[in-house]
């Protein structure tokens, strides 16, 4: 067996099932917040063209998608991020949702022969970890705590860990805090990645789940453009379905940026075998082009915000996000503990912030915090929020 596995560690949602093992949940309607599945209706107008993509089935996809599906997804990026275009030729390549993509650049671009160093946020998607390991690298993990708006303090970094840095993962905007990276924080990067010659990949799935109609969070290959690096030079984004259109089963998404990194991941998908279906292709096709069920999805979002925002005011220590869809607040009591406690009294799943950040010198940033996904109806969100409400009295 590769002995790399044995570095990896279990997934947040195995520890939070260990966590409940000896708790027996109430017989009420379980709510769970614990995990970010969309749970808006999926688009008809996607759900129908599938149906009738059926019978794309009896064909091979090609892996790097079809021309009329990378046209869409170049279309889309350049629009929203007033970009001055996208090759659909050499910078954009589909992948079978980001989770799979974000996992195989690192195979890809990560050189084991040089001591690689992969550089993420704190609290962060354990996909980037995993990455790491598994492609031979070291992992070093940047902390994001509220002193620094949870984005990480990256003139913090020496420039010995710049040097040594192969790989440097984004979220923005941030899971689990929703936290927008600025332009200009981007832009500085983008210098640093020159610099130093490392990879930036820019996880932007939850880019499209906003407060602001009017201020859309910024995009790494935005920040290229304002650098003066046309040609996105070591950067790539991936952008996804799932939160965007409420479509996680379909496991659809792309990678854009640099074309020497998009023609060397190419080769690197080509083995790997993981082609978007024809069906899949068509239905992501329809999504991309049309953005009335993306503000309609925005606003829902917003509703629940607004209410659950309200129903927990002073009772919880918490910043309204600017984006995303999680609320990240601070907890009186043990993460680990409240976790229990709702799931005891109310059967109410929450994820503990310690199970998705690692130990540094300064601790952990996720204890002490938790993380609550507004994906379900507004009605069992504010059944959640008068649950935590009624178990942080009683304590």
């Amino acid at each position: 067996m590769n002995p790399d596995l044995d570095l990896l560690q279990p997934y947040p949602f195995e520890r939070l099932r260990a966590l409940f093992a000896d708790l027996s949940a109430p017989a009420l309607p379980a709510l769970n917040l614990g995990i970010g599945e969309p749970q808006h209706d999926a688009p008809a107008f996607v759900l129908d063209t599938l149906a009738q993509a059926l019978p794309e089935l009896s064909r091979y996809p090609a892996t790097r998608g079809s021309a009329e599906l990378r046209n869409s997804m170049a279309a889309w990026l350049a629009a929203r991020f007033r970009l001055p275009g996208v090759d659909p030729e050499r910078e954009i390549l589909p992948v079978s949702g980001t989770r799979e993509g974000l996992f195989a650049v690192a195979q890809a671009v990560i050189d084991r022969r040089r001591e690689p160093l992969v550089l993420c946020p704190n609290p962060f998607y354990q996909i980037y970890e995993g990455a790491a390991l598994l492609a031979g690298a070291e992992i070093g993990f940047l902390d994001c705590r509220e002193d620094t708006g949870f984005v990480p303090d990256y003139a913090a970094v020496t420039q010995e860990t710049w040097q040594r840095c192969q790989l440097l993962y984004l979220c923005n905007p941030g899971n689990p805090s929703g936290a927008i990276t600025p332009l200009a924080t981007l832009k500085q990067l983008v210098a640093l990645a020159v610099e130093h010659d490392f990879v930036i990949v820019s996880d932007e799935c939850y880019s499209e789940i906003y407060a602001d109609e009017n201020q859309p969070p910024p995009g790494l290959l935005q920040a290229c453009i304002e650098a003066g690096v046309p040609g996105y030079d070591r950067c790539l984004v991936f952008h996804s379905l799932s939160k965007r259109s409420n479509l996680p089963g379909l496991r659809s998404g792309f990678v854009a940026g640099d074309a020497a990194l998009i023609e060397a991941f190419l080769r690197y998908r080509t083995y790997h075998g993981c082609a978007l279906p024809m069906h899949h292709q068509l239905a992501s096709q329809a999504a991309w082009s049309d953005e009335t069920h993306v503000r309609e999805n925005r606003a829902l979002y917003r509703q629940k915000f607004d209410a659950v925002a309200q129903r927990l005011a002073g009772v919880l220590d918490f910043q309204r996000p600017p984006a995303g869809f999680y609320l990240w607040p601070r907890t009186p009591m043990a993460d680990t503990e409240l976790a229990r406690r709702l799931y005891a009294q109310h059967h109410l799943t929450v994820l503990p912030g310690r199970f998705l950040g690692r130990d540094t010198a300064a601790g952990n940033p996720g204890e002490q915090r938790i993380r609550m996904a507004l994906v379900p109806p507004l009605a069992d969100c504010l059944r959640a929020a008068d649950c935590l409400k009624q178990t942080l009295e009683a304590w």
